[in-house]
């Protein structure tokens, strides 16, 4: 791990007072990190500066006399040219980090890229790193960083494997979860906790110095990919920023960047985009889509898959390719492509060396939040800590959906860290800010990696929400397009404030995760960017159309009134129609570190949108005005009666123990047949085998005709099992029991059992709940006033709101 203090700077190598202004006469819209300028090139000024240590610079751009601009900057080194470092977001709040080299040469140089500010402050800083836990200057002991299948083939085991507070990915099934050991420690606690464990990768940061490798003679030898940019390597964070407000300078009519509104830990702006006709009125009533990537630092494709939708919603539409063009017309869309800018640069700009201090880094997944760590790991910038990655909160627990339950971790070190409460990270809060005050309809985050389709709910004893059916069937047909596995992510592992988890429970508009890809975190740009976000191989929707068609079929969606609701009425133009609601929801009960649990918190949701008349009938895309938290949960009722229970017979014997199952496949087994409609209607079956000694331990595994795995149960110190399948399709099964343990083997200890099945569970139905629609006059006046209580896919009509009297509508309700 690498540590580090700033250091002063000798008055040879650094400005003076008054020369920590920057100057340019003359605004010009052009990358400022592409090439280092010649001096006094119009736009530009420079400092020279020579790094007194081995360690980080860091260079930061702030506006002078509170006058905002757009300047950007950009640290060359001397002698190559080479970017050490740059930033280049939309306003003059500036932070490039780079590593540097005691007496290296360097060239900082400034851009005026926009505004009419003619300067800038400009503050450049050193810092010396030192190897911790070995002597001054001496290298860092290496560390062997793994991917390991650890074997989880119960809930049970998932849960108890998620409280260590090891690095899990999301790559999981039912009877595994990949995680990464990033050193002898990690192994110890994995072992030590009686897990046994696979190894996928024996040595992470050789494969990501192979990737570096694959991805450079990529590049060399790729004039351009068939990506909507044609871009053949990862993006930096510099290259996001700026192409982010070129899009927008070049089509100022269908494209606006924006910062939001909370800055990261470290200070740098987030920003993101946003594509529509006429796209400054954000208040045109039409549906939003809203697609981001990169909670999670190391996921570096999330990223591009998003800033590659947003090129090929530009090119489409000015393109006039046919299905874009209209598709972009009837709807709004707002990509955020870094939702995370602090750790997303840690993470790209790590420089995998074979030095684990580094690849440390360059595994970072969460945010830079100091708050939460230790005293003693609370010291030095979030680059270089005595923290390293672990320091921080995982922003994709740290929503208010079920927050403080299973599925995120109560140690600061963990990377599922949830925070200290829910919406405590500025990343969080900025995308709560676009939910909240816009009528997001449908939502994908971008995550890698596993192949996966994710919805709601995120916990496995959280039942599906009404919507589930439709729901479900657009998570199938966007995985029928990217080869994925469209499944609630509950189906992972239980996984607690998480985005959808807030943003669907909270505002009904429908939310997704993609898991991209299949293999590492950022694979080789050829496989994890090209051929995922087109569809062709290695690609699981090779052939399919891969993440791009997904992506299509999400907006579609957006596009269509059925899948959303819709206001319809008159009003005068220049009037301000808004919707309002607020209300509280509780998280979860809050696990304690010490596994005990306190009363949940109960967090208050603010949703305000607002849609601006242009004169006569208008028509608003919005939510359902009841939020699927209380709006109740899917179900079905019967349409037959329930299966008879099997009994079954446990065949004569016992095999012999088996650690390793179905590696060894000793085990007994039975088969069943479950009937269907019209005859029976199952809801669930169950298959249940029970012992007498807890010296032994049973496992249970079912499998389908095909054979499927599609329900198991294994779990320690208990004296039975019962293995679950929720609406089981008619056809035969086959149950195995594994004797994994047993004290005595010339003991006799069998298991008796059957199946049991139940009836569906029906729908349950929650109170409705409405929005306040109020109306103003150009000068701010009310003039009306009205509740309004819509479901999905209705149409309601409010009629001429704006031109009755607020007190002959205050008592109206509008349905």
């Amino acid at each position: 791990m690498l540590a580090g203090t700033f250091v002063a700077l000798p008055s040879a190598t650094t400005a003076g007072a008054a020369d920590n202004v920057v100057r340019a006469n003359q605004a010009v819209p052009r990358s400022c990190f592409a090439s280092l300028q010649k001096p006094g090139t119009s736009g530009t000024d420079r400092r020279e500066f020579t790094s007194t240590v081995d360690g980080l610079l860091q260079a930061r751009l702030a506006p002078r006399g509170g006058a905002e601009g757009d300047w950007d900057l950009a640290v060359f080194d001397q002698a190559t040219g080479a970017v050490v470092a740059a930033s280049a977001a939309l306003r003059s709040h500036e932070l490039a980090e780079g590593f540097v080299k005691k007496g290296q040469k360097l060239v900082v140089q400034t851009c005026r890229y926009d505004g009419q500010t003619r300067d800038a402050l400009l503050g450049v800083d050193f810092l010396a790193l030192t190897p911790q836990g070995t002597p001054t200057g001496a290298a860092p002991a290496p560390q062997r960083a793994e991917l390991v299948r650890v074997e989880t083939p119960a809930k049970k085991d998932k849960d108890k494997l998620l409280r260590l507070g090891l690095d899990v990915t999301e790559k999981a099934d039912a009877t595994g979860v990949e995680v990464v050991l990033a050193n002898d420690a990690d192994r110890k606690t994995l072992a030590d906790n009686g897990f046994k464990s696979k190894v996928v990768d024996a040595d992470l940061s050789a494969r990501s110095i192979q990737n570096a490798k694959t991805d450079r003679e990529y590049a060399a030898k790729t004039p351009g990919s068939t990506l909507p940019s044609g871009r053949t390597s990862y993006r930096h964070l510099y290259d996001y920023q700026f192409e982010v407000k070129e899009l927008a300078r070049k089509n100022p009519k269908l494209v606006t960047a924006f910062t939001l509104p909370q800055p990261t830990w470290e200070g740098r702006d987030v920003i993101g985009l946003e594509i529509a006709t006429d796209v400054k009125n954000i208040t045109d009533g039409k549906p939003v889509n809203f697609t981001m990537g990169v909670h999670h630092a190391r996921e570096w494709p999330a990223g591009e898959h998003a800033m590659e939708w947003a090129i090929e919603l530009v090119k489409g539409y000015t393109g006039n390719n046919a299905e874009i063009r209209g598709l972009v017309g009837r709807t709004r869309n707002i990509i955020v492509p870094i939702v995370n800018a602090d750790g997303f640069e840690i993470s790209r700009e790590a420089e995998p060396k074979g030095d684990f201090s580094r690849f440390d880094y360059e595994m970072k997944r969460k945010n830079c939040n100091v708050n939460d760590s230790p005293k003693e790991f609370a010291t030095g910038v979030c680059k270089a800590n005595p923290g390293g990655r672990e320091r921080g909160t995982d922003p994709n627990r740290n929503y208010a959906g079920f927050w403080g339950g299973a599925g995120a971790s109560t140690l600061w070190r963990s990377d599922t860290f949830r925070g200290s409460g829910p919406f405590s990270e500025p990343e969080t809060q900025n995308i709560r800010s676009i939910v909240s005050n816009r009528q997001v309809t449908n939502l994908i985050t971008l995550h890698t990696f596993s192949n996966l389709v994710l919805r709601v709910p995120g916990v496995a004893a959280v039942r599906p929400p009404l919507d589930e059916p439709a729901y479900k069937a657009l998570g199938d047909k966007m995985a029928s397009r990217n080869g994925y596995t469209s499944q609630p992510s509950w189906a992972l592992y239980d996984t607690t404030g998480s985005t959808e988890d807030w943003s669907y429970w909270a505002t009904g508009g429908w939310g997704f995760t993609f898991e991209i890809g299949n293999t590492e975190f950022h694979p080789p740009f050829q496989a994890g960017v090209v051929a995922e976000y087109t569809g062709v191989a290695p690609a699981a929707g090779a052939g399919k159309g891969g993440n791009r068609a997904a992506f299509v079929d999400m907006l579609a969606n957006t596009a269509d009134p059925a899948a959303h609701s819709t206001l319809i009425g008159t009003a005068p133009k220049g009037h301000q129609l808004k919707l309002h609601k607020t209300f509280q929801t509780p998280t979860a009960p809050v696990v304690q570190p010490d596994g005990s649990t306190k009363p949940p918190i109960y967090v208050t949701d603010n949703l305000n949108s607002s849609l601006s008349s242009t004169g006569g009938r208008f028509a608003w895309s919005i939510n359902p005005s009841t939020r699927p938290y209380v709006a109740g949960r899917y179900g079905r009722e019967p349409q037959g009666p329930v299966q008879a229970n099997i009994p079954v017979t446990n065949p004569a014997g016992v095999p012999a123990t088996n650690t390793n199952y179905p590696t060894d496949p000793t085990s007994e087994s039975f088969t069943f047949h479950v009937d269907g409609l019209p005859k029976v209607d199952n809801g669930k079956f169950s298959v249940d085998v029970k012992w007498a000694s807890q010296d032994t331990d049973w496992d249970l595994y079912v499998f389908d005709a095909a054979g499927n795995m599609v329900s198991s149960s294994a779990n320690g110190s208990t004296t039975e099992e019962h293995a679950i399948l929720y609406d089981p399709p008619a056809g035969d099964y086959r149950a195995v029991l594994v004797n994994y343990a047993q004290a005595n083997p010339s003991t006799v200890d069998d298991w008796t059992g059957g199946v049991s099945f139940q009836a569906p569970i029906p729908p349950t139905y929650g109170p409705k709940e409405a929005y306040q629609l109020t109306c103003t006059s150009p000068k701010g006046k009310l003039v009306g006033l009205a509740d309004v209580y819509i479901d999905r896919g209705q149409t309601v009509d409010v009629g001429e709101v704006c031109t009755r009297s607020a007190r002959a509508n205050k008592e109206r309700s509008v349905r």
